[in-house]
């Protein structure tokens, strides 16, 4: 007998993610399940195969032997202009049900829960699509430009620890749905491919992949591409990393190949020796040393801009723009590098005063 849902947004959810599950999928609402799933484990995201490709992030799935865990993998998109919508659990007042994920032009309701590399809640701010191709954020996906080109720099904000893996109920996601994800909810949108679908059955199949085995530390926790399960493309979870630290590295902050895709340059400490010409003089030493950082960084920016617009001109082939950003990337962590021991040697440079300015009586200083 299949769980209901008493709320009617609830039931309208339900129905319409029903019509679109396939069987195996069908089968996980099934039964009334009591126990709330694991929370979510802590990994690291293999790097992205190849432009087209979707992270579709892992979840606890449930079978005849209780939950078990299906490892997050990069899929490739149905249609040019769709997003995954992830599933999610919830409570529907005496069960728990599973509300299977889809594909669509919008990302709808996924419980508010935060999966990570981007899903965090509401939407998803992992990448979007233009023109006909998907431009990944770097900021919380891991992409290797040698690789994919298509990419940008935005920073998202997942540092909080929120690995609860279901909406309601005890314990769980208060979240409810926004208008604008119930309009996606209705937009048309196709099931998960027969990829996932196969990636999900292998997972059932694994037993080291069942909570009672794993104890919510799946030994495959993401896969480079569904079913690959085997090889350096498989993932494990952190065992017992359920701090703020391991939850802001799950991100993968990769590294930067253009000056514009560095976070805006941090601030030096603001001097303060108790001697207010001291600190004007430091002051003035820490921004002129700022702008000519920062005009340095436009310089270098510039610079990589016109070997784009050579490139383009000549319309050089796959193999000559990878040596390109690789000259660019290694080009963009020198200057860094370059600054942050201007940076410290700065620093050390002030120091020495600011500790002697310190041990000073503070009557004399105030002469």
């Amino acid at each position: 007998m299949l769980v209901y849902v008493n709320r009617s947004i609830r039931s309208l959810l339900i129905a319409l993610a029903l019509l679109a599950m396939p069987a195996a999928a069908l089968a996980q609402v099934s039964v009334a399940i009591t126990v709330a799933p694991p929370e979510l484990p802590v990994y690291d995201q293999p790097a992205c195969p190849g432009d087209g490709y979707i992270w579709t992030p892992g979840y606890w799935a449930w079978g005849d032997a209780g939950y078990y865990w299906v490892p997050g993998t990069w899929i490739m998109a149905p249609e040019v202009g769709f997003l995954w919508t992830p599933g999610y659990w919830g409570w529907g007042g005496s069960s728990f049900v599973f509300y299977q994920g889809y594909w669509g032009p919008q990302v709808g309701f996924y419980g508010g829960i935060d999966y990570g590399f981007g899903y965090v809640g509401h939407g998803y701010e992992g990448g979007r699509w233009d023109n006909g191709h998907f431009f990944y954020n770097r900021s919380v996906n891991n992409v290797n430009v040698t690789v994919v080109h298509n990419v940008y720099n935005t920073t998202v904000n997942e540092t909080h620890v929120i690995r609860v893996s279901y909406n309601g109920g005890n314990g769980g996601i208060n979240e409810r749905p926004t208008a604008a994800e119930e309009a996606a909810s209705r937009e048309r949108h196709v099931p998960p491919v027969a990829a996932q679908v196969q990636h999900a059955e292998t997972a059932r199949s694994n037993p080291e992949l069942r909570a009672s085995a794993n104890h919510g530390n799946p030994p495959i926790a993401a896969t480079a591409k569904p079913g690959e399960f085997e090889g350096g493309g498989a993932v494990k979870a952190r065992e017992g990393s359920d701090n703020a630290a391991a939850r802001t590295e799950n991100t993968s902050k990769p590294t930067a190949v253009h000056p514009n895709d560095l976070p805006p340059a941090e601030r030096m400490a603001t001097p303060n020796t108790g001697d207010a010409k001291l600190d004007k003089k430091y002051q003035q030493q820490q921004d002129k040393l700022s702008a000519q950082q920062n005009q340095e960084r436009q310089k270098l920016q510039q610079q990589q801009d016109k070997e784009h617009q050579q490139l383009a001109k000549r319309n050089a082939d796959d193999a000559s723009k990878q040596q390109v950003e690789q000259k660019h990337q290694q080009q963009t962590q020198q200057l860094v590098q370059k600054h942050t021991a201007q940076q410290q040697q700065l620093q050390q440079k002030q120091q020495p005063a600011r500790s002697a300015q310190a041990s000073r009586p503070a009557e004399e200083r105030s002469r």
